[in-house]
């Protein structure tokens, strides 16, 4: 029976978009990669057969295209689609281990965190960065992009993020698209207006990191506050 053949219900990529992916089995999500079967073989039969003959997807994903194409019914175009699956998975993984995990000691830390995710962008974004108590990034969160009126944001939207992430402290971060990393004076004000809202919250302003290409400025460094 092909996957079209089945119930709605039961074909995966439409119980997936009904239930979410967390729903559906190894199988099931192995067989929306694959996209096809062979012929008289489903496609989700292809991808159990070589589900059993690897154990589980963690040892699956270790092998090469090489050992993946000996199944039968899966060819360079398939082999290719789980490989580099494996690989983008793996890579997001890797990513939040060093994300994550790393005490931020000093503003390049900081800068060096957000540089590589801004330095192509052309417009303007303001950046919450929520730390824990012992000053690790448990979130950040975009809260305005645009030209750089729309940059300026209000203490409201700033600490509503570090309240909902029950943040010990926080670091402000938003790019200059111009290449320029100095501070305006409506980047110096409005970092001065979150300080002293962080103090009434009790929720430290620990910095303010302004990234241009692969320049920054540090508002602690420049004795800004």
């Amino acid at each position: 029976m092909k996957v079209k053949e089945l119930p709605p219900d039961d074909r995966p990529r439409e119980k997936l978009l009904l239930h979410g992916a967390q729903s559906l089995s190894d199988a099931e999500l192995i067989a929306i990669l694959l996209r096809t079967g062979t012929k008289g073989v489903s496609v989700i039969e292809v991808a159990r057969n070589l589900l059993l003959r690897n154990e589980n997807l963690a040892v699956l994903a270790t092998k090469s295209i090489g050992h993946i194409k000996k199944e039968s019914g899966i060819g360079n175009d398939k082999a290719a689609t789980l490989v580099a699956s494996f690989e983008i998975g793996r890579r997001i993984d890797q990513d939040k281990k060093t994300r994550f995990n790393k005490k931020i000691t000093s503003p390049q830390d900081i800068a060096e965190f957000f540089i590589h995710l801004l330095r192509d962008e052309y417009k303007e974004h303001f950046i919450v960065v929520c730390l824990n108590s012992n000053n690790k990034i448990i979130k950040y969160e975009v809260i305005s992009v645009g030209s750089l009126s729309s940059s300026i944001v209000h203490p409201r939207e700033v600490f509503k993020v570090a309240i909902d992430n029950n943040s010990a402290n926080i670091i402000l971060v938003h790019n200059h698209p111009s290449g320029n990393p100095e501070p305006s004076p409506e980047d110096i004000a409005i970092t001065k207006k979150l300080v002293e809202a962080g103090k009434l919250l009790e929720i430290k302003v620990f910095d303010h990191i302004i990234v241009a290409g692969k320049k920054y400025n540090s508002f602690v460094e420049k004795r800004l506050i």
